[in-house]
């Protein structure tokens, strides 16, 4: 009697190993595909050496102009700002958008992205978890992050004399804290493909709500206390504010620290609402046989 009822729970460990190992190696190969595809477009590097200097550009030269001659309105900026650094001020800001943008996109346009190659419906009926088609290009965005921030500060020091005195731990907790809020949202905007089929209106929303609200190239205490209210609730205001801190004033993890749980605060209600979304609609658009719609 012993023996026959240990079988079946044995059973159910041993299948659940072999699930275990088979998503783990349906990931390993999600990844290998994305830097495949990567790889097989080299000409991507180009905007990872262009964008760095190109896009702060216009708002580097515009804070050249305002700050006046011989940099009389510099005081000012101190005085709201908290550091007359502004160039190294408006680089992170940009910066972490561009991060963050990229990040957005990629999740966000990755289901649709499988659906221009004609592999959604194929993928989408192997028993492979549906969040890996989405998780997948995380490591291969993450390493080419690495080289676009690599770019930024070399570029910024040859063209502009800029350094960072940086401290790293912070900088790096920072951004490791934003992930789970910001893959949140990707996973929301993911699942409004399903059904909206274009993930271009959502991200160009949230990219725009972010230019003006998060203070990428200003501090938000100049904007209408109203709009300050909003930008506080927004995970990006904070990724851009602990960034700035840890990258301009070597502040410590100490100070940067309720900006990190808030973060951690986001990343969970985030990423619950993208997985409970992102599984609705999934399941609706399989019951209607809308996965192949464009």
């Amino acid at each position: 009697m012993e023996i026959a009822t240990s079988q079946p729970s044995l059973v159910k460990a041993s299948l659940s190993r072999t699930s275990l190992i088979a998503e783990i190696r349906a990931f390993y190969t999600i990844i290998w595909r994305e830097w495949l595809h990567f790889v097989r477009y080299p000409t991507w590097v180009i905007a990872f050496i262009i964008w760095p200097i190109l896009f702060p550009a216009v708002y580097i030269f515009s804070s050249f102009a305002l700050a006046g001659p011989g940099g009389a309105g510099i005081p000012r900026f101190l005085q709201v700002a908290g550091t007359e650094n502004f160039l190294g001020y408006i680089v992170v800001g940009t910066t972490v958008w561009m991060w963050a943008n990229t990040l957005l996109w990629n999740v966000g346009f990755a289901l649709r992205g499988e659906q221009m190659r004609g592999t959604l419906e194929s993928n989408w009926m192997t028993p492979t978890s549906r969040f890996l088609f989405l998780v997948g290009t995380g490591p291969v965005h993450a390493a080419t992050m690495l080289m676009f921030f690599i770019f930024t500060v070399i570029e910024f020091r040859i063209f502009f004399n800029l350094t960072f005195e940086a401290n790293l731990l912070s900088l790096l907790i920072v951004f490791l804290a934003a992930i789970p809020a910001l893959y949140g949202l990707g996973f929301t905007f993911a699942s409004l493909v399903i059904t909206a089929r274009e993930a271009n209106t959502f991200v160009f929303l949230v990219r725009g709500i972010v230019m003006i609200f998060c203070g990428i190239t200003y501090p938000i205490s100049v904007m209408p206390a109203w709009m300050q209210t909003v930008a506080q609730w927004l995970p990006p205001t904070l990724i851009i504010r602990a960034a700035r801190a840890a990258a301009l004033n070597r502040a410590p993890l100490s100070v940067v620290a309720p900006d990190v749980l808030l973060l951690l605060a986001h990343g969970a209600f985030w990423l619950t609402i993208g997985y409970l979304t992102f599984s609705q609609i999934e399941r609706r658009a399989r019951l209607k046989g809308a996965l192949g719609q464009y």
